[in-house]
């Protein structure tokens, strides 16, 4: 899928860990489900970005590649979509009544948001999380939304 969109990452942490986090700093992470949204516009669009994201990296770049060493990578959800939705989607996870914003700044040194990132002590069911991202669409009724899950 070389098209450009949004996705979502949703990881599990097994344990609790302290983790640097690049410049951002260090973290606890408790165990549990973490949402990561993010976004690719760029050169290799989604198809690109998610193998990255699949594959632990050996140099980190961006804040998620180090969570992602102590996560694992359970679910992807991608919208192949023109219309830059990653800030909607925080919001509307950060609607869900067990989530919570775990690091200030985590994903999102490139706009004004708190953080990308999200934390749930229980995961949301797939019908909770892909109802949730397809709500930060305007979407004429009766057609489905463009939320698809993307094979790990």
């Amino acid at each position: 899928m070389s098209a450009k969109g949004t996705y979502a990452l949703i990881l599990f942490l097994k344990k609790g860990v302290r983790l640097q986090i690049g410049k951002l700093g260090s973290f606890d992470f408790k165990r549990g489900t973490y949402a990561y949204v993010g976004s690719a516009f760029g050169p290799g669009g989604l198809d690109a970005r998610l193998k990255h994201h699949c594959m632990l990296s050996a140099k980190p770049h961006w804040h998620i590649d180090y969570l992602r060493r102590a996560a694992t990578l359970k679910d992807i959800w991608v919208s192949a979509t023109p219309q830059r939705s990653e800030h909607a989607w925080t919001k509307r996870l950060l609607s869900l009544d067990t989530s919570q914003c775990p690091v200030k700044g985590f994903g999102s040194s490139d706009c004004r948001c708190y953080s990308h990132l999200v934390y749930f002590d229980r995961k949301p069911s797939s019908v909770t999380i892909s109802s949730t991202l397809a709500g930060a669409f305007q979407i004429h009724p009766g057609h489905p939304a463009p939320i698809t899950e993307w094979p790990v």
